[in-house]
């Protein structure tokens, strides 16, 4: 169902329309300083501004790029919260944080939405470092009720008075974490407030038989016997049309200030008041900079991803052999899963919802039975399974197969998705093979070989950047563990780059070869052990190593090598990156300040050689 406020007939997406939105509205939207600048407005004139929200919002994410789906839809929600409780003194905290725009929008944060000069003074979610309003950092999901349970609990400890509110959905719920935080939120004896946001969809469709049960009281509005919250012990609101703000202003005036745990549960539009983002919700959950009347992406990528390679590969694997699956935790797209080929997959094809534990742990039982599973996941979602990995599939020898996405510094950028943390995450639970292809061609042969084999659980990192491809031959059997393979062969120093960063060994050895010096190259591929024979040849020709790789420093493979070499009188130099948390970086800017430039790490060795 979708529930479309007028203004979208008259959406006109060229330039024009875009000033004429805001000659129109920004003197209006400009004033809002706080949440206070709303509260004395009729309900009327409130829908009046959501109206105006919306309208800003999408002129502002079809330029920019952004989450799109889960604003929108969103929209009157924030604003009655906003207008119902006295933040911030009542404190909401909203999960994964990725439908905060609106919410930024009433506290301050106006102009990053109004100019496109300041577009970028605002993250994509919640940060404390802007707004006294934002009381977490939180990228990823199932968390709210968790940390809104504790700030009712201190509250509650040192006595004082007033509304906490968790806001939980768009997937949410399938979280482990967030079953734990709504069984210990029901056991407070005080306020503690619920809103479920339930607009039928994860960052795909929903998965999980809690879905179900929500379904169900979507269509009884609200009054099936089968009540999740109710069953955990939660006072119960049902809001039909969650777009509406009238409906939401009353619900949320009856659970003000209430005395005991209660869940509202509200009816949502994912995509509400943009007719592409409506029809198209997977497609819109987020989105690169788009045309605003005909939702088609302004620069669309074309260019070949591992997410395409991965898919196709796995594609042949499963129709070669009905015992091969695919896992992924909520988010098929990164995998290159469409619809439709989430359709021709069928049972093949396993979403568990957004729930990376349930997806290693229900791999490893598969393993168990005899069947092949892969589990493709972001590096950033992966650590939130490490238990798994550890206890339920290497401490058991399961023979699950791990794909790594995203595993870069050259990926996504916010704090709360870094990617440069798994190499040291795996690579050091015992029992893991942990590879790092270089290429398509390697990575394919890596691939074929992890999911043929039954001896290891093996996890791959891939490559970050453009997929590089090579004529090269690659081997076919990564068995003989541990084998690392020179590609050049060389004296003096030894330059072994990890995955993506194979390339800039290469680089870098070519700018060392114009300087006189020969340097040997080596693909590592492996990221969880050592190459003992190669490592001991090289202090027979070279006085220096260098390794590179696309991860942190500390903990990662270069430190292996360091430690291996640690009684001898071999230099090594360690190429990384530093272990710090950073917020939005420019890709170039962190390769130079890390030197991971071939000219960098060139310019380094020369120094070291002819000291």
């Amino acid at each position: 169902m979708s529930f479309k406020p007028a203004f979208v007939k008259s959406l006109n997406p060229d330039l024009s329309y875009k000033t004429e939105i805001l000659s129109k509205y920004t003197m209006e939207l400009e004033q809002i300083k706080s949440p206070a600048d709303i509260r004395d407005l009729s309900v009327t004139e409130l829908s009046a501004l959501c109206d105006k929200l919306r309208q800003a919002f999408l002129v502002k994410i079809s330029a920019h790029g952004g989450h799109v789906g889960p604003n929108l839809g969103l929209v009157e929600a924030t604003v009655a919260l906003h207008y119902v409780f006295n933040t911030p003194q009542d404190k909401i905290v909203f999960d994964v944080s990725h439908q905060t725009y609106i919410h930024k929008m009433l506290t301050g944060r106006i102009m990053a939405f109004l100019d496109p000069k300041k577009y970028d003074d605002v993250t994509g979610y919640t940060n404390p470092n802007e707004s006294q309003y934002d009381l977490f950092t939180i990228g990823h999901t199932s968390t709210s009720v968790s940390l809104a349970g504790g700030i009712a609990k201190g509250r509650d400890l040192q006595g004082e008075k007033y509304n906490v509110i968790a806001l939980i959905g768009d997937g949410s719920l399938s979280g482990g974490e967030a079953f734990e935080g709504l069984d210990e939120g029901a056991t407070l004896k005080s306020n503690f407030i619920v809103v479920v946001n339930d607009n039928n969809m994860s960052i795909a469709e929903n998965h999980g038989g809690l879905y179900s049960g929500l379904a169900k009281l979507r269509e009884t509005k609200g009054t099936a016997k089968d009540n999740y919250f109710k069953a955990l012990g939660y006072d119960y609101i049902y809001v039909d049309n969650g777009n509406d703000i009238i409906s939401l202003v009353e619900a949320f005036k009856k659970v003000k200030d209430i005395d005991h745990p209660v869940v509202v549960h509200i009816h949502t539009d994912k995509g509400h008041g943009y007719e592409p983002a409506v029809e198209n919700k997977e497609r819109f959950h987020w989105s690169m900079p788009f045309n605003l009347k005909t939702g088609q992406l302004l620069n669309p990528d074309e260019g070949e991803d591992y997410s395409d390679i991965f898919s196709s590969e796995m594609m042949r694997q499963m129709k070669a052999d009905p015992k091969v699956c695919v896992l992924t935790a909520g988010t098929p797209g990164v995998l290159g899963f469409t619809p439709e080929l989430r359709k021709e997959a069928g049972r093949q094809f396993i979403d568990v919802g957004i729930a990376e534990q349930e997806a290693v742990a229900m791999a490893s039982g598969i393993a168990k039975s005899g069947a092949r599973p892969c589990f493709g996941v972001v590096s950033s979602f992966v650590q939130r399974a490490y238990d798994q990995l550890s206890q339920d599939v290497a401490i058991n020898g399961m023979p699950v197969v791990v794909n790594i996405f995203a595993g870069t510094v050259l990926g996504m950028n916010d704090v709360t998705h870094l990617g440069w943390f798994d190499i040291a995450l795996i690579s050091n639970i015992p029992s893991w093979v942990f590879l790092a292809p270089t290429t398509a061609e390697e990575y394919l042969a890596m691939q074929r070989w992890a999911m043929q084999q039954t001896s290891y659980p093996v996890a791959i990192k891939l490559p970050g950047g453009e997929v590089r491809h090579s004529s090269e031959p690659v081997d076919t059997d990564y068995s003989d563990l541990n084998k690392f393979k020179i590609m050049r062969k060389g004296s003096e120093v030894a330059i072994i780059g990890a995955g993506t960063f194979f390339g800039v060994a290469e680089q870098a050895a070519d700018l060392l070869s114009k300087e006189g010096i020969d340097a040997t190259v080596i693909n590592p591929r492996y990221l969880s052990g050592l190459d003992s024979e190669i490592l001991d040849n090289l202090k027979t020709d070279h006085s220096l190593v260098v390794t590179i790789e696309d991860g942190v420093i500390s903990g990662g493979f270069g430190e292996k090598v360091a430690k291996y070499y640690g009684d001898s009188d071999m230099k090594v130099s360690c190429y990384g990156i530093a272990k710090k948390f950073l917020d939005r970086y420019n890709h170039a800017e962190v390769l130079k300040e890390n030197r991971l430039t071939a000219p960098q790490i060139a310019e380094d060795i020369c120094k070291i050689i002819k000291k």
